[in-house]
């Protein structure tokens, strides 16, 4: 076989969650290869994370592209079935809980390839998130799952999991996070974007608050609200562009609306921010890590540990600027126990369990 093991990977947290994996394996002498499913086909969302990142060119590209769920994830398993009926690995890897997450976990189950969940066990246990059907899906089939924290464990355990398959190895997003920690001192982005010294980031992209336009009017409020107490910059993603947009979304004085930012740009401005404002999933870790207040304008989240362990706290729209009135009275910089196993080392835990398991099916060699 050409190939020991295929990762999979679409979208922007992909990326960064694949890098230290990726290297880890690397430096076991594993032969891999990187299948990008294109879900994230912008430059400022895709190419430019692989070359902040230091990832290899993709081995395989599918260039799928936007559209529904439902296309994205057709599109996605028309062409890893093709690409793995001609060439199957022995392993394929999937990260979190995009859509090419799913498509992979599928379609490797149906060829009757192994998958190993990377950050497996997570629940937000709202299933109108189609993030969380991409979860319960991709954990279902895995034949190893890596589990970022204590919690992740204990739920699949709950579920019957046997142990065996259940490895807690930390957070690999962290470990790019922490590689990466020196670069996020500049102020080269900030003063791009003419930031006084206090200001506030915030990133929305989730159904909930940008499909809907009544739930877009409620975002735009707070959001207007909140750019009374501080200057924002908000780094939009192209999804719910236009209804947020719609929904009176502007650029100005005080709110700063910016094309989306590669992996260093982003980082360095949540870095030096006072506060955030998100409803993504790694950044309520990574400003975990950052000691940056985060307000989670969610009802739920799939990553309870960013809440016990770090600085997040979730919040409704009509709820944003009585709690930024509440950071913004308190310490600059929070801090606290931080999670365990969040310590840049997951990537070589992962693939000390990788190098394990293929050279347990290969009969003693993983290379």
């Amino acid at each position: 076989m050409s190939h020991q093991l295929d990762h999979v990977i679409g979208a922007r947290p992909n990326f960064i969650k694949a890098a230290p994996v990726i290297r880890g394996l690397g430096e076991r002498g594993v032969t891999q290869r990187v299948v990008h499913t294109g879900q994230h086909y912008d430059e400022r969302m895709s190419d430019v994370f692989f070359r902040e990142l230091d990832l290899p060119a993709p081995d395989v590209y599918l260039g799928v592209g936007s559209g529904t769920h439902g296309e994205q994830t057709a599109a996605t398993m028309v062409g890893l079935e093709r690409a793995w009926s001609e060439d199957p690995p022995s392993l394929v890897v999937v990260y979190g809980d995009v859509n090419s997450t799913l498509a992979a976990s599928l379609v490797a189950a149906k060829l009757s390839i192994p998958s190993a969940h990377v950050e497996a066990g997570l629940r937000s246990f709202d299933r109108s998130m189609p993030e969380e059907i991409n979860r319960i899906v991709s954990d279902l089939l895995a034949e190893l799952l890596f589990t970022t924290s204590p919690e992740a464990e204990d739920l699949l355990r709950s579920t019957g999991v046997p142990a065996e398959r259940i490895c807690f190895v930390g957070n690999p997003m962290i470990d790019t996070l922490l590689a990466h920690r020196s670069a996020f001192d500049s102020t080269e982005e900030s003063e791009r974007l003419g930031l006084p010294e206090t200001y506030g980031v915030v990133t929305l992209h989730r159904p909930s608050n940008v499909d809907d336009v009544a739930s877009a009017r409620a975002v735009v409020e707070a959001l207007d609200g909140l750019a009374a107490l501080l200057p924002l910059v908000v780094p939009l993603h192209p999804r719910g562009r236009s209804t947020l947009e719609a929904a009176g979304l502007r650029d100005r004085d005080r709110l700063r609306v910016v094309e989306p930012l590669g992996y260093v740009a982003f980082l360095s401005l949540v870095a030096r921010a006072r506060l955030v404002v998100t409803d993504s999933g790694g950044i309520q870790e990574e400003t975990t890590i950052l000691d940056v207040p985060c307000l989670t304008m969610r009802p739920n989240t799939e990553r309870p540990i960013t809440i016990s362990h770090g600085t997040n706290r979730l919040v409704a729209p009509s709820e944003v600027v009585a709690n930024a009135e509440a950071i913004l009275a308190g310490p600059a910089r929070p801090t606290g126990p931080r999670p365990p196993l969040w310590d840049g080392h997951a990537g070589e835990r992962i693939a000390d369990e990788i190098v394990g398991w293929l050279a347990a099916r290969a009969g003693g060699s993983a290379a």
